[in-house]
């Protein structure tokens, strides 16, 4: 009998411990869990819809067909659409950090990569404007220095010569010289030369050709001896004064960056020095092969530091966006159909939420719908929890676009009776997890272009179904199971 007394009292012992706590694993033994009330009966927060999860109601009610709306517990792992709840000791173990959602001044800083390159502006193409032979060049090379005024070669051309004998011809008979300095003029003689030759009263063979800027040989497109015409380039002077650095910008880096921000630009010859500019210039057009779009940045090049062809790196300060709603960039998920964080909930619990990112600035995602200030957001460890939520009903249908499940579910169920008037069949389906259904008796229509013959009830079925309207389905298709009798 003592023996029965205690193993009484163990049982009782035992059946109110379990009264007390229920706990709901999930597949990882992660998710605590709720308690009961003293009685052993758990409290009911609200009564959500079968189908669509963010339809609640305070009291019990049924939907629209027929159907008993969910009761949702205390402490439950339902207690909210796509929540979970993790233990502290996971939290830890997984690095869980939490941050929070702001609202400030976003400035943007656009990192890129450029390349030095000689400003047009101050490039001096030399051309000659008639035919002739060159003759005495002195410069030889590419990259060689020239200084303005300089000789760079002599011409000799027939009709430079003819021009000057009809100057000369003019001058002797005390006619007016002045078309025929004109028209020496017009052919490329300087004022000077052609003061020359009327006081030496004899034409000159050849005609000098000095420059015009100094600078650098940029190219050299002739050799001594060579005949050259109005269209030959004899040779291009740069004038490295002054040089600019061409910058590429993705598509959705033009729009932070605007004419005249400050640019910063780091020489990887030269650590620690930084070249203080604004942009001069942003390109009309996108170069397609490389989709971006190019910035000019123009720079004094003290002592001829910078060369043509150098890489740099460019950084530029944009104007900043004023009281935006931001939070860390490695916060959002992105999947590349939908963007979510994962909210901190409080006491554990974890809830996975869709947002709409803008643009970037240093490492903040500006938040145009989906998220208030001071909400709380997981910083890390959100990716395993976005795999734990996934099994709750609000993240399969967050996820429904991104796996392309189409309009039409396929579902497996015992057929109970057939409406042959209405074309409904009462169905008893298994779980639907793409819709959230729990196993479940409901009638469906019939969709006009299916047969009911063959058909019987008990009948066990595979049967494809779409929602014909909101929270009316159809079914498409039936196929009979192997194990139907």
């Amino acid at each position: 009998m003592k023996t029965l007394a205690v193993i009484v009292l163990l049982g009782m012992g035992a059946a109110a411990g379990v009264a007390a706590v229920t706990f709901w694993p999930d597949s990882h033994g992660h998710v605590a869990v709720a308690g009961g009330t003293a009685n052993g009966e758990r409290e009911i927060l609200y009564y959500r819809h079968p189908h669509n999860p963010s339809v609640t109601s305070p009291e019990p009610r049924k939907d629209e067909m027929g159907m008993d709306f969910i009761p949702i517990y205390v402490g439950g792992g339902d207690a909210l659409p796509g929540t979970v709840s993790i233990s502290p000791i996971v939290q830890q173990n997984i690095n869980v950090r939490i941050g929070s959602v702001a609202r400030g001044d976003l400035v943007r800083l656009v990192e890129t990569v450029g390349f030095v390159d000689y400003d047009e502006s101050r490039l001096s193409h030399i051309h000659l404007r008639t035919q002739g032979w060159i003759e005495d060049l002195s410069v030889r090379t590419t990259g060689e220095r020239v200084e303005e005024g300089q000789l760079l070669f002599r011409l000799y051309s027939p009709e430079l010569v003819n021009a000057q004998e009809e100057l000369l011809h003019v001058v002797r008979r005390g006619g007016s010289a002045a078309p025929a300095r004109e028209r020496l003029r017009a052919l490329g003689v300087s004022a000077a030369e052609i003061a020359e030759i009327e006081r030496a009263g004899q034409p000159r063979r050849l005609i000098s050709v000095r420059a015009g800027q100094g600078g650098v040989v940029e190219s050299l497109n002739v050799r001594e001896g060579m005949y050259v015409t109005p269209g030959t380039e004899v040779m291009t002077i740069a004038d490295l004064s002054q040089v600019w650095v061409i910058a590429d910008l993705f598509e959705h880096q033009v729009d932070a960056v605007a004419r005249g921000d400050a640019a910063h630009v780091k020489l990887p010859f030269r650590p620690g020095e930084r070249l203080e500019g604004k942009i001069d210039y942003i390109y009309p057009s996108l170069n397609s092969p490389t989709r971006t779009v190019q910035v000019r940045l123009a720079f004094d090049n003290l002592g001829e530091r910078l060369k043509p062809g150098m890489y740099a790196d460019v950084q530029l300060t944009t104007r900043p966006l004023q009281g935006v709603l931001y939070l860390p960039a490695e916060a959002v998920i992105r999947t590349g159909r939908q963007d979510r964080v994962i909210l901190a909930l409080g006491e554990g619990r974890f809830q996975a939420r869709e947002v709409q990112v803008g643009r970037r600035a240093n490492g903040d995602l500006e938040i145009i719908e989906g998220l208030k200030e001071g909400e709380r957001v997981v910083l890390s460890g959100h990716f395993l929890l976005d795999s734990e939520a996934s099994a709750s009903a609000e993240l399969n249908r967050m996820r429904e676009a991104e796996q392309e499940i189409g309009d039409e579910v396929w579902a497996e169920g015992r057929l109970l009776g057939i409406d042959y008037d209405a074309r409904v069949l009462n169905v008893d389906h298994e779980p639907i997890p793409l819709l959230g259904w729990p196993a479940m008796m409901m009638d469906f229509a019939v969709a006009d272009d299916l047969g009911l013959d063959g058909l019987h009830d008990d009948m066990a079925m595979r049967f494809r179904m779409r929602e014909r309207e909101e929270f009316v389905y159809e079914i498409t298709a039936i196929e009979p199971m192997a194990h139907d009798h």
